[in-house]
């Protein structure tokens, strides 16, 4: 009975420790260091939050860069990847499929299409995309604003992100943020 008892102090105590004091104060010490990215790192126009830098968002029209495909169909509360194998009949059909739509959608596409603008991350909300592949998109969103090509390359130069320290990771856009400077010039 002396052994149940000092058990369920002690599973008392820890459960105390690592599941409210821990974490209540690393959420502290985050949010005096690090308040920007422990609030979601949410982006905001005008004082209304507009998304999230760390979440892809859909845009829809001609007239948008449009981010990579979700495997949750961009819904926050259900992230998760294909878990589809390359060699699937599932996974190769739906990457056709994506394909004769990008096609469609940007008719100067050329055959060499960035497998980013194809293929969902492994997470299933990546809110970046390779500057080839928001690049793809340049001439109908040119077509579809009236916006001359060159502006918006040199938007998509601005809004490049290089590698991390300089050795991490690929360049990248965050198509939230550059869809956001798209809209300013419009």
């Amino acid at each position: 009975m002396k052994s149940l008892i000092v058990a369920i102090r002690a599973s008392v105590v820890l459960l105390l420790i690592c599941g409210l004091i821990y974490p209540l104060a690393t959420t502290g010490v985050a949010q005096v260091i690090f308040p920007k990215q422990a609030d979601g790192s949410l982006i905001k126009t005008n004082g209304k939050v507009t998304g999230s830098k760390l979440l892809a968002q859909e845009f829809k029209g001609p007239e948008w860069f449009h981010s990579r495909a979700s495997a949750a169909s961009y819904n926050p509360t259900a992230s998760a990847a294909t878990n589809a194998a390359v060699a699937s009949e599932d996974y190769v059909k739906a990457t056709k499929d994506k394909i004769n739509e990008l096609k469609k959608e940007n008719n100067d596409l050329g055959k060499d299409i960035p497998a980013d603008l194809v293929t969902t991350s492994g997470s299933g909300f990546d809110p970046d995309l390779s500057p080839e592949a928001v690049r793809a998109q340049v001439p109908r969103i040119a077509k579809a604003t009236g916006i001359s090509e060159e502006k918006l390359v040199s938007l998509i130069k601005n809004n490049t992100k290089g590698r991390q320290l300089g050795i991490f990771g690929e360049p990248r856009v965050n198509v939230l943020e550059l869809n956001l400077d798209l809209k300013k010039l419009r």
